[in-house]
């Protein structure tokens, strides 16, 4: 069964919540125009209050390596989550100065001759994250070319998976289902949907 992942908690409450439904991760948007966004100070807090159980990881887009480093010394989370245009080189470097994870995101058109580089994007990475082509849109993308490859070593699916249509994405056996609209109510965090989520996968 696939793990669970929500993302962009950046209330005490969303806490809260994730600490009652124990997802396997969650995510601190670091990225300035994301409407879930939390700086280092407002993450550090919210790291205080999660369990030891949940893992956090830090979403960036084409941030400073450093920032990235002193959110991981600090403890503020535990993997990383790349959603710009960062470059291989860029990655090399973080993985010289950092020994997080990191997670890759990639656009995905649902066009079947995509999917193959999805493999070499994950050469200098842990995990692949495939997303619609609006990130943080709540827009999911064709999943159909998806059917006849393994996603359950390396893969995190996003894309406006929800309540509704999270059965067909556990169908497609990802290692992680990444929730992040999908988990809200009018924007914010919703207690019963993060519960049903976890009921639905475990």
């Amino acid at each position: 069964m696939p793990k669970l992942k929500i993302c962009g908690l950046f209330r005490e409450q969303d806490i809260d919540f994730a600490n009652e439904a124990k997802p396997d991760f969650i995510g601190f948007v670091f990225a300035e125009k994301s409407k879930r966004f939390v700086n280092a100070k407002q993450a550090e807090t919210l790291r205080k209050k999660l369990s030891g159980e949940i893992i956090p990881v830090g979403v960036f887009v084409n941030a400073k390596i450093e920032d990235i480093v002193a959110l991981h010394s600090n403890g503020v989370i535990d993997m990383v989550q790349l959603h710009g245009n960062e470059s291989d080189e860029y990655i090399e470097k973080l993985k010289q100065r950092c020994d997080a994870q990191i997670i890759r995101a990639v656009t995905f058109e649902g066009q079947p001759h995509r999917a193959t580089p999805t493999v070499a994007a994950a050469r200098f990475c842990d995990y692949i994250l495939l997303d619609s082509s609006t990130p943080g849109s709540g827009q999911t993308f064709n999943w159909a070319p998806l059917l006849n490859l393994d996603l359950s070593k390396n893969v995190f699916l996003a894309g406006g998976i929800s309540l509704q249509n999270i059965g067909d994405a556990v169908k497609l056996n990802p290692f992680a289902i990444d929730v992040s609209s999908g988990a809200e109510t009018d924007g914010v965090k919703d207690r019963e949907k993060i519960l049903q989520l976890k009921k639905f996968l475990y």
